[in-house]
């Protein structure tokens, strides 16, 4: 039994009459009729009854003919499902993401590419960039958002998808609360939360940079991976943070993000996609392509 006979038996079923199934078919009766009787030989059972205006279903053929239009339904969905993969329309992206990708990059890219590209399956999980990298190495991840700019980039294609800048995360209670804006080196004397060069090796070297920039080595009371860890802890007082500004769309209670008013120029941090360097995949090829013209479309500033 092959595609192609189960598409003759179906056709057949259908129109009820060997001619009119040939016609369909765009074959000659003779084949046709040889074709089916090799099916029913094959099955042990007569599938159709002969009459003098054409066939019939026999039991056994009423029994295999919704199966048979369900394989032939699966198998034009193998057919479309290479299809969309070679053009790079569908297929499996598995996506390494940083936390904070979640604020404002993936709500206004997954929408978008979901109605763009259906056919894409999507596997998200959440890593921190150094795991995003080496997922990439390892073949776990396709493509991933990470932090920019990373410590090493060799191997890897990186392209920048926002521009952002840190903020200061103060606890509510603080006297610089009431602040809406300051330079970093006021807080020079506060107690710092920051990021674990083991786990985040380039956020912590990014924001121990940014201190220096404002002419100080900050006094680090607290280590924590995660923004929201950062953000729990500013809270309860024990130190400042400095946190991705896009990460005031999630501020909890009792913390305050103030602007910094003496960023360094050309300092910047910010969300890029991250894939392995001479990758042809056309998955990643159209996701790569989506998220430059969704970044376009939004008005996200361009990297100086």
């Amino acid at each position: 039994m092959n595609l192609r006979q189960l598409h003759q038996f179906v056709t057949l079923a259908e129109t009820g009459n060997f001619h009119r199934a040939a016609e369909r078919l765009h074959m000659a009766q003779p084949p046709l009729s040889v074709s089916i009787r090799k099916l029913e030989g094959e099955l042990g059972a007569p599938l159709f009854e002969r009459t003098s205006t054409g066939v019939l279903l026999t039991p056994a053929g009423q029994a295999m003919l919704e199966d048979a239009r369900r394989a032939l339904q699966h198998a034009e969905q193998c057919r479309q499902a290479v299809q969309h993969a070679r053009a790079g329309t569908g297929g499996r992206l598995r996506l390494g993401i940083i936390g904070s990708a979640t604020y404002a990059l993936l709500p206004r890219l997954i929408p978008s590419l979901r109605a763009r590209y259906p056919q894409i399956a999507l596997e998200l999980t959440e890593a921190t960039s150094s795991e995003i990298l080496e997922g990439l190495l390892a073949r776990r991840f396709d493509a991933g958002l990470l932090r920019f700019p990373v410590l090493d980039a060799s191997g890897f294609d990186l392209t920048p998808l926002d521009r952002d800048d840190f903020v200061l995360a103060v606890a509510e209670s603080s006297p610089l609360a009431a602040r809406g804006a300051i330079a970093l080196h006021e807080a020079a004397r506060e107690p710092f939360i920051m990021y674990p060069r083991a786990k985040v090796p380039g956020l912590a070297a990014l924001a121990m940079m940014r201190c220096q920039a404002s002419g100080f080595a900050p006094r680090v009371a607290q280590e924590a991976s995660q923004v929201q860890t950062i953000m729990s802890l500013v809270a309860s007082g024990l130190g400042v943070g400095l946190v991705a500004g896009v990460a005031r769309q999630a501020v909890p209670r009792g913390v305050v993000c103030l602007a910094l008013t003496d960023n360094p120029p050309g300092f910047h941090i910010s969300i890029a996609l991250a894939r392995l360097a001479g990758d042809t995949s056309r998955v990643v090829q159209r996701f790569t392509e989506h998220a430059l013209e969704c970044g376009a479309s939004t008005g996200a500033p361009a990297l100086q």
